[in-house]
Formats: C-alpha cells, structure tokens, sequence
C-alpha cells in the first residue's frame, strides 16, 4: 500500500485529469520552488474513472490560479493548514493570460519583439476560445 504523509501548510490539487499532473507541475513552475511534492498519478476515482492528485507543501501565494484555472478550471484546490482542509478554493476560466501560450502567428508583433508579454484573451467562455490580444489568432 502507498502511503504519503499529510502536509502542514500548503495545497492539493485535485480532480486532475490522469496523466495531466506533469503538465501542471511545469506550468505552474513547481520544479523551481524550494518544496515538497507530492505527485499521484492514475489513482481510481468514482467520478472520473482515473486522476492524478498534486499535494504540495508550500505557502498558497505560490500558485496562479489563473494558469490553473485555464489548464482546467475542474481542478479542485484544497487549502491545507495545521494538516487540515481550511478552504476549498473553485476555478473559473480565466478573462485574460500571461505569458502561458504563445503565439503561433509568425506576422504577430510577439514574434518580432520577442520581450512582449504573451496575452491571450477568452473570446467564447461556453468553448473555452482564447485569442492573441495582438493579432487575434485563436489558442491551440
């Protein structure tokens, strides 16, 4: 049986779609806190069949919820302090995201003046459409 112990203060995400924590652990920058990490991958679920749970031991001011809520805003984010749940945080999609996707436009002034931040902004929240604010060419 696995067993990982609980954390003092910090986080777990959970609800995260199998496979995808790897993902989330290089986009939120994770590798480059001084943390623990705690990465569980294909745990059975009643929900959704298979997930991937990140628990993370460091303060909560240290994660985007932005670039988590655009990853996937079903992510539920549990706050931990004293080794208890103190709040559930909810997603949503972000209006707006910085430096998280590039532009695929080879004539989008970001790929020209490579120091401009990369902006994207939802254009069509019911299909999750985010476009360049520049050039308006659509995400990937």
């Amino acid at each position: 049986m696995l067993n990982i112990s609980g954390i003092q203060e910090g986080f777990v995400l959970d609800h995260i779609n199998a496979g995808m924590s790897m993902k989330i652990y290089h986009d939120l920058h994770l590798d480059e806190l001084d943390c623990t990490v705690a990465i569980i991958m294909n745990v059975k679920s009643s929900k959704m069949g298979k997930k991937d749970i990140l628990k993370v031991e460091c303060p909560i001011d240290a994660l985007d919820l932005d670039i988590l809520g655009y990853i996937d805003h079903n992510i539920t984010v549990n706050v931990i302090k004293g080794d208890k749940i103190v709040e559930k945080k909810s997603l949503t999609l972000p209006r707006e995201i910085h430096n998280v996707i590039k532009c695929k436009n080879p004539r989008c002034i970001t790929s020209i003046e490579q120091e401009l931040e990369q902006i994207f902004v939802l254009t069509d929240e019911e299909n999750e459409v985010y476009r360049c604010k520049y050039c308006e060419e659509k995400s990937q």
